[in-house]
């Protein structure tokens, strides 16, 4: 016999709707805690929200049949700032722009970054005075814009980094909001209701402008031989046609929105953890003394550095960057032995998976 997902009672659908919006994940939390590892929350005529706590939940919905899924309604407030991008895209297009994207990222590529990042680390660390107290978050935000421009695109963003990172952190909010707002209609509608929250209008502008003047300036001064990320995107040619000036904006505008603020977080809650557990912090430090001899790291170091992958592991283990993944069926399913119909929403919570006692 088939389980089931169990549903909330009457008087608690309302307060766990409502504390999704306020909340997201104490509200994950609190379902998975209060009805199990699948919880069904109604929300539509024939439609249904669906968490789901375990592994082989998560293995079903997102490798082993996920052609029977799509990216869920809860993507369509980023999709009203990135366009048709890697993260936002479906089907031919994102089987297209993965063709292109892939390359700067194969392991020759990655090992190339290193230099710049050690120096961008070098400048932030540079930047602080013994005995301050920094905003780490700000920081590390700040950081991986900086590498980002570097790396990817080529491009100083040093400058107007903190800027950017500002802009880029309002807009992710703003999106959290919309995802869980009664927005409907069309991405263009969305992003009309989204950009009259305050400072968002002006935060989308920001980055919008960055990514067209470095689109506009590559252009211009195209280079003979691909040198980064935006090298490859302005001079692809998918499918025998060159990509469109949108088509290359939303691919931009994906990897410095959704490029940096996972980096950003991961950092942040890594120093986080390391400032309360005193002894990991010393043996990461020794590890490092260690390793590299008061030199410069470099990218054939990694292996070596055990305790520092440990580390971010257990970092990403405790605060994943992405902490929920939602997908919309297209079909009806059976998740490892829950009854999923379609045109109903699955949420995979790495946050919840990552905390369960079954398996941690």
């Amino acid at each position: 016999m088939a389980a089931v997902a169990s549903t909330p009672t009457a008087r608690d659908i309302p307060r766990y709707w409502t504390q999704l919006v306020r909340d997201p994940i104490s509200g994950y939390v609190a379902m998975r805690r209060d009805y199990g590892d699948a919880v069904r929350l109604p929300y539509a005529p024939r439609r249904a929200f669906y968490l789901l706590s375990r592994p082989e939940y998560a293995e079903h919905v997102l490798v082993a049949h996920q052609d029977r899924y799509v990216k869920a309604f809860t993507y369509r407030p980023l999709k009203a700032f990135l366009g048709d991008g890697l993260l936002t895209s479906e089907g031919d297009v994102w089987r297209r722009h993965r063709r292109l994207v892939q390359p700067a990222f194969s392991h020759r590529r990655i090992q190339a970054f290193a230099p710049q990042m050690v120096a961008a680390a070098k400048a932030r660390v540079a930047s602080w005075q013994a005995g301050e107290t920094v905003d780490v978050a700000a920081h590390m935000r700040t950081l991986t814009m900086d590498i980002v421009g570097r790396v990817l695109f080529g491009t100083n963003l040093a400058g107007e980094a903190e800027t950017t990172g500002a802009a880029v952190s309002k807009l992710q909010d703003a999106v959290l909001i919309a995802t869980l707002l009664p927005t409907g209609g069309s991405v263009s509608r969305i992003r009309a209701m989204v950009t009259k929250i305050p400072g968002v209008g002006a935060a989308a502008g920001t980055l919008e402008g960055l990514v067209r003047r470095m689109i506009r300036e590559r252009m211009a001064r195209p280079r003979s031989a691909p040198q980064d990320l935006l090298d490859l995107i302005v001079a692809a040619e998918a499918e025998e046609q060159p990509f469109t000036a949108q088509e290359i904006r939303d691919e931009v505008m994906t990897l410095v929105l959704a490029g940096h603020e996972t980096t950003a977080n991961t950092l942040t809650w890594t120093f986080t953890l390391l400032s309360r557990y005193p002894a990991a912090r010393e043996r990461l430090v020794a590890e490092v003394e260690d390793v590299l001899s008061g030199r410069d790291a470099e990218a054939s170091d990694l292996h070596k550095l055990r305790w520092t992958e440990a580390l971010l592991n257990e970092s990403m283990r405790l605060y994943p960057p992405a902490w929920t993944i939602e997908r919309d069926a297209t079909e009806d399913d059976d998740v490892a032995g829950i009854p999923v119909p379609a045109r109903c929403t699955v949420a995979i919570s790495p946050y919840l998976l990552h905390r369960h006692p079954e398996f941690w």
